[in-house]
This record gives C-alpha cells, sequence and structure tokens, in this order.
C-alpha cells in the first residue's frame, strides 16, 4: 500500500488539504496527517482538523510521498519548519515524490529541491525564481509535484493518484466524483 504524509501547520488552506486527504484515501493509499504541534490545527478559514499524528511521531518513517497542503500562514510555518525541511530533503535523497499546492512550494523551495524544475504555485509565491509555469494547473518536474491554489486542488489530488498508483485507479476515483 502507498503511504502519504501530509503536515498540517496553523493557517493550512482547508480545501486543499481536504481535497487531498479525501481523494488520496478513497485511492485507498494510507493516509497520514500530521501536525506540526500537538492536537488540533486551525486553517485559515477557521476550520478545525485533529491530525491522526504529531510529525514529531513519524520523523524517522518513510513515505511514498510527501505532500504539503497550501494557505497562508500555514505554508511559512512549513517553509520554517526545520524537522519538516530535514524530512523533506531526505525522502527527495531517497527518491521518494514531494508535492505542494498553492504557497507551500515556497517549503520545497527553501529545502532546495525545485533547483532547476519547472513548477507552478500560487501566483507570486516563487517570483523571482524563474521556475514558475504560471499556466498549469498542476506540474509534474521528476519526482516533484506542484500546483496553483485551492482551484485545482482536485486535479492535483487525482494527478498524485495517478503518479502513485496509475491512471485506471485515478480514473476509478475521478468515475466516482461524478466531475
Amino acid at each position: 500500500m502507498k503511504t502519504v504524509l501530509i503536515p498540517l501547520a496553523e493557517g493550512f488552506e482547508e480545501l486543499e488539504a481536504v481535497t487531498i486527504i479525501d481523494l488520496l484515501r478513497r485511492a485507498e493509499m494510507e493516509v497520514l496527517v500530521a501536525g506540526l504541534q500537538v492536537g488540533a490545527i486551525t486553517g485559515s478559514r477557521g476550520v478545525v482538523i485533529m491530525p491522526d499524528v504529531a510529525l514529531d511521531a513519524v520523523l524517522q518513517r518513510d513515505f511514498d510521498m510527501v505532500a504539503l497542503p497550501g494557505g497562508l500562514p500555514g505554508a511559512a510555518h512549513l517553509r520554517d519548519d526545520a524537522r519538516l525541511q530535514a524530512l523533506l530533503k531526505r525522502h527527495a535523497a531517497a527518491g521518494a515524490y514531494t508535492a505542494a499546492i498553492c504557497a507551500a512550494p515556497m517549503a520545497l523551495a527553501q529545502a532546495g529541491l525545485l533547483v532547476g524544475r519547472r513548477v507552478t504555485a500560487y501566483p507570486g509565491v516563487l517570483a523571482g525564481l524563474g521556475l514558475l509555469d504560471a499556466n498549469a494547473a498542476v506540474v509534474v518536474d521528476g519526482r516533484v509535484i506542484t500546483s496553483r491554489g485551492p482551484g485545482t486542488a482536485m486535479d492535483f489530488a487525482l494527478t498524485l493518484i495517478e503518479v502513485l498508483l496509475g491512471r485506471e485507479r485515478r480514473a476509478a476515483v475521478e468515475a466516482g466524483l461524478v466531475r
């Protein structure tokens, strides 16, 4: 079974986080939601989510993918968390996928994972890095997957399913969504 870690920080974007969690679980992956701190995490619009575990409990575990929801200030907290930065670098070095949507690609940039890659993000987030494909909803470049924002969350999550489990599983999940 494929495993995906979704770290959550105060101020995460609810639509992105819940869409990723929901669709990956529909695809029958093991999805572990880890809070940067212990206890409930409040999103940027006031929605409260209780993570499965605290990040500290899974720092030594390996995952097939680490997927970061955006939102502010949540993405900045992901970018500034030394534990998460070390985990991202270790997983990328091991050949695991890293994925980020909206403002969260800033955390991948901080970890040095976007060098020489084609990416997308929320407008203005990666300004000045010369990497941005502003017209793409989702960009897959090697083992790095990025997306633009809340409006692209479903496309992003479906792409994550396709990358990890194939086109057939993506099609099956998408059919159930009546899109």
